[in-house]
């Protein structure tokens, strides 16, 4: 009988164990952890960085609890990261998901599938974010909303996790949670999200980055180069159940 999980840490994030205590599903939590890739979080950093500077908009959402991540990291870098008495370059993040009244009326119109990839058609440009969030990586609205944007020349930031999901091939850099845990998921996407804005705040508090206004690009065309790294990170290789959230 193994002892305070210590099997059940080696292979939940290959495959799911039954999880009957807190000491079990710390025990996933913890494999999952230790197998996610800080590089691709300091990439995505480095790119919400750049939109920062060249002031670009960034563009958030998902469902459900990732619908909830969305409107909360929205926050953190458009208030959490305002410097007192820095009136002149601000984060320009949006939650598509906050508008009840814009989703519902789109849902109801036209599809669910279209409730952010219509709001994008109003909002985004060259050159802007998109920032997709999907616990399986193939929920149809987000991916769609994904389509817009790189039609639109945005570049595409994923939160996934299981084996990525169809979200890898939408987006320029897609950071995939080793876990097929869909909570274990979602409470590395909170904990990446609070990466992210802790190391940010941290480069506008200490004149890391340019704070002063438009930072030009090397002739335009959209600047904000892509990313070095690949969409790839260890992923589990067994997915017990499909979801769309």
């Amino acid at each position: 009988m193994p002892k305070n999980g210590e099997s059940r840490r080696k292979t939940c994030v290959v495959v799911k164990p039954e999880i009957i205590s807190a000491d079990d599903y710390f025990g996933c939590l913890a494999a999952a952890l230790n197998n996610l890739r800080h590089a691709h979080v300091d990439e995505i950093s480095d790119m919400l960085l750049r939109a920062y500077e060249q002031e670009r908009r960034i563009f958030l959402f998902g469902n459900g609890g990732s619908a909830s991540l969305a409107s909360h990291f929205a926050c953190d870098l458009a208030k959490g990261t305002a410097l007192p008495g820095n009136h002149r370059k601000r984060f320009r993040a949006i939650a598509l998901t906050d508008s009840v009244p814009m989703m519902t009326a789109w849902a109801n119109d036209s599809s669910y599938e279209d409730i952010f990839a219509e709001q994008l058609y109003n909002f985004i440009e060259p050159g802007d974010v998109a920032f997709a969030i999907s616990a399986s990586g193939n929920s149809p609205n987000v991916l769609k909303a994904l389509e817009v944007a790189r039609g639109k020349h945005a570049f595409r930031i994923g939160l996934t996790g299981f084996q990525g999901g169809k979200l890898t091939s939408f987006c320029d850099v897609c950071l995939v949670v080793p876990s097929d845990n869909m909570q274990v998921i979602e409470d590395l996407h909170l904990s990446v999200a609070h990466a992210l804005f802790t190391s940010i705040r941290h480069k506008i508090e200490n004149g890391l980055v340019n704070t002063n206004g438009k930072s030009a690009a090397r002739t335009d065309p959209y600047y904000l180069p892509k990313p070095e790294l690949a969409s790839q990170t260890l992923l589990p290789t067994v997915v017990k159940k499909a979801h769309s959230r």
